[in-house]
């Protein structure tokens, strides 16, 4: 895309949202991400976030875009911005593998002087932490398991850090159809030092009303939802110390935060 020039501070008119939508509900959204959005003049998204947030989406001037195409939605925003207010719309927080880091990038690499904004949004660990009961109340890590961007080795280094560090581990992007393998080695990788009895909760389309499905399992049984996970599940793996209250359905995880140890309750 050509035509992004520098601006100077007297000629700057526009304003740059970078805006977390959430889990895929406008009741998800912060009122400060609703209002960003209402006050737009252009929203630029994947079509499958603006379809999220179809009802906010009137007089403004929308820009879909697709999988695939990030570097060029980036620079769309970054040049409207310029003498426009643009919300760029980015699933879950859009700093946690999200548009903020690439938008920042791209302003910064074309010395653009556009203020932009991000706005936060619930991202999937505390979306499926919440379907899930209490499960992340104690220190936790959160790893991607798309090796799209980021080499499968440095993806094994930081499973088996994260496992031997005991943290409570996240793991996002578990399996598409081109990577189908990756949720299994990354499972096998952590069942080396973390007990089988650990507390594992599977959460698809988390927070997307009638979509919404969980598991509640093991670390030593995990697998045996290999075909049920994809793209759209997270998978919260817990520590021993964690535990399963519940039955029939109804099942909760808990993690302890440490108050059992100095109170009585």
């Amino acid at each position: 895309m050509e035509g992004l020039q520098l601006q100077s501070q007297t000629d700057k008119k526009g304003k740059l949202y970078v805006i977390g939508i959430g889990p895929g509900s406008v009741e998800q959204l912060t009122i400060a991400s609703r209002d960003a959005i209402l006050n737009s003049d252009y929203v630029i998204g994947n079509g499958t976030y603006l379809d999220q947030v179809k009802e906010l989406l009137n007089d403004q001037e929308i820009i879909r875009s697709h999988m695939g195409k990030e570097v060029d939605r980036a620079k769309k925003a970054v040049e409207l911005a310029e003498d426009n207010v643009v919300s760029m719309v980015s699933g879950g927080d859009a700093n946690v593998y999200g548009m903020a880091g690439l938008v920042l990038e791209v302003a910064e690499h074309h010395e653009l002087d556009v203020d932009i904004e991000v706005l936060p949004g619930v991202t999937a660990i505390t979306a499926g932490a919440s379907v899930l009961g209490a499960p992340i109340v104690n220190d936790f890590a959160v790893i991607s398991l798309s090796d799209l961007l980021t080499p499968w080795e440095r993806i094994e280094k930081r499973l088996r850090a994260a496992s031997e560090a005991d943290f409570i581990i996240s793991l996002y992007n578990p399996k598409s159809r081109q990577r189908n393998s990756n949720f299994r080695r990354a499972i096998e990788i952590i069942q080396k030092t973390r007990d089988g009895s650990s507390p594992v909760g599977l959460v698809k389309n988390a927070l997307r009303g009638d979509s919404q499905e969980m598991k509640v399992t093991t670390l030593g049984k995990v697998l045996d939802f290999d075909d049920w996970v994809d793209m759209r599940t997270m998978i919260l793996i817990t520590t021993p110390e964690s535990r399963i209250w519940g039955k029939n359905g109804m099942e909760k995880i808990i993690t302890p935060r440490g108050y059992q140890r100095k109170y009585d309750y």
